[in-house]
């Protein structure tokens, strides 16, 4: 043995706690909530590029929340292990741990949560009765499980029931002005123009989501009134029975960005 390899050794093992290597538990909860959140975010990724259907999207995600929180839950002990004083290494990795896997699984329940709070539709319009209808979509939505037809008194009960603040945009301005606003903000909302019809007062349009690629259509019907003109919207999933509230909060954005122009 080399002239004082064994002291060496010895104050190697004399070294206080933070001087020493990343404790498991910190390394192991961090690593497993980490793999849960790219289960979750290649979930939708990958539903979104064709690689796989919609229900094995879904069971991934399931999959990636319960693995994260699972490092979460380990971060958190890790956590309170390594906490300041403790004179343990790995407090901020374990509180990186636990941000990630609790909120990658937090962020999953409360999408249940809202499924639950919300009525089982898909389709939302400022007008029950007479409904914008589609047009210029149509060919892009066939073979969407969804139709684009209207669900008549049932759907439109659940609407009032839900949602009875949605309502046309009544504008003080005639048709044509009002087709203009219209179509301005229907691409300030980021939505891809389909079709722009300014003698007929129409607009047709889609929305695309970020995560899932999830692709929603909006019709746009502008009619005149004695004070100026009337704009109702339409806005319908081409996936899904729940749309977890997304086409009433666009409905609802959407005729903001109206009223607010005028």
């Amino acid at each position: 043995m080399p002239p004082g390899s064994s002291a060496s050794t010895d104050s190697l093992s004399t070294l206080p706690p933070r001087q020493r290597g990343l404790p498991v538990i910190v390394a192991l909860g961090c690593l497993i909530a980490l793999v849960g959140l790219v289960l979750m975010v290649i979930s939708g990724l990958a539903y979104r590029t064709s690689l796989w259907s919609l229900g094995v999207a879904f069971r991934i995600l399931a999959v990636g929340a319960w693995t994260a929180l699972v490092g979460g839950v380990l971060s958190l002990g890790a956590a309170i292990l390594t906490r300041p004083g403790t004179q343990r290494r790995g407090f901020i990795v374990a509180l990186v741990g636990v941000i990630i896997g609790l909120g990658g699984f937090g962020y999953v329940a409360a999408l249940r949560v809202r499924a639950s709070q919300v009525p089982p539709i898909h389709d939302i319009t400022t007008d029950v009765t007479n409904p914008p209808t589609f047009s210029a979509i149509l060919p892009l939505r066939a073979g969407a499980p969804d139709s684009a037809g209207y669900g008549g008194p049932a759907v439109a009960a659940l609407q009032r029931a839900a949602y009875p603040d949605i309502a046309p945009a009544e504008l003080p301005i005639p048709p044509g002005s009002t087709f203009r606003v219209a179509l301005a903000a229907a691409r300030n909302m980021g939505w891809e123009i389909v079709a722009a019809d300014s003698t007929g007062g129409r607009i047709e349009a889609t929305a695309t989501t970020r995560w899932f690629g999830f692709k929603d259509d909006i019709v746009v019907r502008i009619t005149p009134t004695e004070r100026g003109s009337r704009v109702d919207v339409r806005s319908v999933s081409r996936v899904g029975r729940s749309d977890l509230g997304t086409n009433a909060r666009r409905v609802r954005r959407y005729v903001a960005a109206l009223e607010r122009s005028v």
